[in-house]
């Protein structure tokens, strides 16, 4: 694994033994940060079940303002923490060691993006969109980018949510969601 571009670009990544933790492939993170390229700059990024934090390490290689980590193994928390220190990127991160979902439940603060790819069978997905919607933790035209198995839809989203769109990598699907801005959400809601 390597970071693609940015400021850290070839950077290796050290890698989780094990099968509990699958990296995103190549592939589906080119395709990830091709989808987002215009919208990294400054913004404040979430990496909610980080596992080797290489998508929110992507994120701040490309100009991210800030990335938190969320990871419930202390191995993976220990490698994100070290291969944070590899890009030189640890002075615009934070990473907690805990449960993702638990975390969300305690969460306080706002963010630009938010990066979702659990473990495909601990059907944790749809709780966490669920969650991240329903308490609004998305600033206005924040957006969500969810990885799971292609063949898996996701439900609809209630405002000022909405599926942007759905992409299919091979076994892979990307789904993008995007949030409102503030004035939209006025002029649907007289």
């Amino acid at each position: 694994m390597r970071v693609i571009t940015g400021t850290a670009r070839g950077r290796r990544l050290g890698e989780l033994e094990g099968m509990e933790t699958r990296p995103t492939t190549d592939r589906v993170k080119e395709a990830m940060f091709s989808i987002l390229q215009f919208d990294l700059e400054g913004r404040r990024v979430l990496d909610l079940f980080a596992g080797t934090g290489q998508l929110g390490i992507e994120c701040l290689s490309r100009g991210a303002a800030q990335a938190v980590f969320v990871d419930r193994r202390a191995d993976a928390v220990k490698l994100i923490r070290e291969n944070l220190k590899v890009t030189e990127l640890t002075d615009r991160a934070r990473v907690v060691a805990g449960d993702s979902m638990e975390y969300l439940k305690s969460l306080r603060e706002h963010f630009d993006i938010v990066l979702l790819d659990p473990p495909y069978a601990a059907g944790l997905l749809e709780p966490a969109i669920e969650h991240l919607t329903t308490f609004d933790i998305l600033n206005p035209h924040g957006i969500i980018v969810a990885e799971h198995p292609a063949e898996r839809t996701l439900p609809p989203v209630c405002a000022p949510y909405r599926i942007h769109r759905t992409y299919r990598y091979g076994k892979i699907g990307l789904t993008v969601i995007h949030r409102a801005a503030n004035e939209e959400i006025g002029e649907q809601h007289p």
